[in-house]
């Protein structure tokens, strides 16, 4: 059987149709307009996709769809499934116009993204039916970073002697803070008391060096770091060793430097009937929310709040059992904020404990 798909502009050659019932599947020899039916075995076609008669060609407007409300980390319950899995997850999401699959360098997890709770739990289904992969699903890690508060002026200094040629880098560095700067490296040196060319050396080990903080080793971001004086030995010193010497006065220096932790803040808005108001309001305000107004959209109220990333999970569940299943919410990134007091040493030794058994 062949017909036309208007959006890859191709012939699309499938088995035939199918008509689903349960999970029965029956082969039927024609289709009209307003059948539901399976394509069997399509070549280039996917959700969203319009087929027609390729005389006529003419591609239909996907509808806007709901985005995805609930996340969580997804792994497979043996390592040897790995790559089942991550193939299994990039089809059914190319049959899904919602679910989405990422892995995450940084946090080290794949994640899963639905509308809720049953979404999940029938992808994890299909997953196991028609791959035979068996999955776990957990909290996801928190993008945290770091920074500094304070200044500080370290020595960072490399020496080793083993009986050749030895290694010898030394270097005096500042930092301080210098909001949304990301990063910044300031060459000072005069008089050559650091040679041009180990420069470069000094400002790649202290990029590579922020990439795990003092703290919990998340990204350190926000700072500056003034390389003002050092020394060098005319035989012993290189690249590699002033790199060496540029980390050890990163982690001194970041390290007197009051380092703090930060946490992704979103924008949320939640779409609500004015009954439901109070539950709403007392609920952002035990996830640490800062409610920032309030107004009437089609009959419904809209709170408009910030609200920490960690504080989300399984909001959307929340969300429906508070509210009878009748409000919505929409959450986009915000900002980066500082992690109160109480709440640092907990996640400090969550995720530190977290390395350890990983390692």
């Amino acid at each position: 059987t062949g017909i036309y798909n208007s959006n890859v502009e191709n012939s699309e050659r499938f088995s035939g149709f199918q008509t689903m019932r349960g999970k029965s599947k029956i082969d039927i020899e024609k289709i009209v307009a307003g059948d539901i039916v399976a394509l069997v075995k399509p070549k280039c076609s996917t959700f969203g996709h319009t087929l027609c008669a390729e005389s006529a060609p003419f591609t239909v407007k996907v509808p806007e769809l709901p985005l995805a409300k609930l996340s969580y980390a997804i792994t497979p319950k043996t390592k040897q499934d790995q790559e089942k899995m991550g193939a299994g997850l990039i089809t059914l999401c190319a049959d899904d116009g919602v679910l989405t699959y990422k892995f995450d360098p940084e946090l080290g997890q794949g994640i899963i993204s639905g509308l809720g709770d049953t979404h999940i739990d029938v992808t994890i289904s299909k997953l196991k039916s028609r791959w035979g992969v068996e999955v776990e699903i957990s909290k996801p890690r928190i993008p945290y970073r770091e920074t500094i508060k304070g200044k500080a002026r370290v020595q960072g200094k490399h020496k080793k002697q083993s009986g050749g040629k030895g290694q010898y880098g030394d270097v005096w560095i500042r930092f301080e803070p210098n909001p949304g700067s990301d990063y910044e490296f300031v060459d000072e040196i005069v008089g050559g008391v650091v040679p041009k060319n180990f420069i470069p050396a000094i400002d790649k080990g202290l990029q590579e060096a922020r990439k795990r903080g003092v703290l919990a080793g998340f990204p350190t971001i926000d700072f500056k770091a003034t390389l003002d004086f050092g020394s060098y030995h005319d035989v012993d010193s290189n690249e590699m060793s002033f790199k060496l010497a540029a980390t050890l006065a990163f982690k001194k220096g970041i390290a007197e430097s009051r380092p703090v932790l930060l946490e992704p803040i979103y924008e949320v808005a939640v779409t609500v009937p004015d009954e439901f108001m109070g539950d709403i309001m007392g609920d952002l305000n035990k996830r640490r929310g800062r409610v920032l107004g309030m107004e009437p959209a089609n009959g419904m109220q809209v709170v408009k709040a910030t609200v920490p990333l960690a504080e989300m999970y399984k909001y959307s569940t929340d969300l429906k059992s508070m509210t009878q299943s009748r409000a919505d919410f929409t959450m986009t990134f915000s900002s980066y904020e500082e992690v109160p007091a109480a709440v640092t040493d907990q996640i400090i030794k969550e995720y530190k404990t977290a390395d350890e058994e990983e390692d």
